[in-house]
């Protein structure tokens, strides 16, 4: 909630011209609710793919302010973010509504991507891979992936959000290899092979962005403020490319 409407077109805009350099990446952009069917339509043709920054776990009722998931779909959306951690603070959404909400988009088709992460405290207490457990199994269990659905999980430790400060590469890695493995324990070692791609989220930029697509376990990144500026996540491309 960032940009006005006519930034946030004037901004796709930017990355799906700059995206015609950048074939070997996949650029998924997740603008606002508002901005979703003429982004839907400045992206056409490009390699650039549509997501949305949240939906409901249902395809239509009696939900006045929701966004049906299944409504999506008409505007070319492909994925959308499920659970981010700015939504679970301030509008408290719980273990179960990411379930719910998964567990729909899978069902429709759509990829979710589902975030999960710890907080400064938990990872002080020491709990950072018992709330990261917690979190893949409440939002995953009970689901089934085909060959028609796909999932990322997308790891952001919140206390780094916005920060400026991104956790390590090395230590991001461990933590993958750490959900890698609760993902063997819901779904087919070759289901999570070919279907699920675990991502780094948490204060990416150009200069770091290098040592977190190396590890061989990181398969992407979600990235946050440096998206804004077509330049910055332009050269975001770039050096993941690189």
């Amino acid at each position: 909630m960032k940009l006005v409407p006519f930034d946030a077109l004037a901004l796709a805009k930017k990355v799906a011209k700059a995206s015609l350099k950048y074939k070997d990446a996949e650029v998924i952009i997740c603008p606002g609710f508002t901005e979703l069917a003429a982004i839907s339509e400045i992206i056409k043709g490009s390699a650039v793919k549509l997501g949305a920054q949240d939906c409901f776990w249902e395809e239509a009722g009696a939900f006045t302010g929701e966004v049906s998931p299944k409504h999506l779909l008409d505007y070319g959306v492909q994925y959308v973010i499920v659970g981010h951690s700015e939504r679970r603070e301030h509008l408290g959404e719980t273990d179960k509504m990411v379930h719910q909400k998964t567990r729909m988009l899978v069902s429709l088709g759509i990829t979710p991507i589902v975030c999960i992460g710890e907080t400064f405290e938990e990872r002080q207490a020491g709990q950072k891979e018992a709330v990261l457990l917690r979190e893949i199994d409440a939002a995953l269990n009970g689901i089934s992936l085909n060959k028609l659905t796909n999932l990322i999980i997308a790891y952001e430790p919140v206390w780094v959000i916005g920060s400026g400060q991104a956790v390590d590469p090395f230590e991001a890695e461990h933590t993958h290899q750490v959900i890698k493995h609760a993902l063997y324990e819901l779904f087919s070692e070759e289901a999570v092979e070919e279907r699920v791609k675990i991502i780094y989220g948490g204060s990416v930029d150009p200069e770091n962005v290098a040592g977190f697509i190396k590890q061989p376990n990181i398969k992407g990144v979600l990235i946050g403020g440096a998206s804004l500026d077509a330049t910055e996540f332009g050269a975001i491309i770039a050096s993941s490319v690189k």
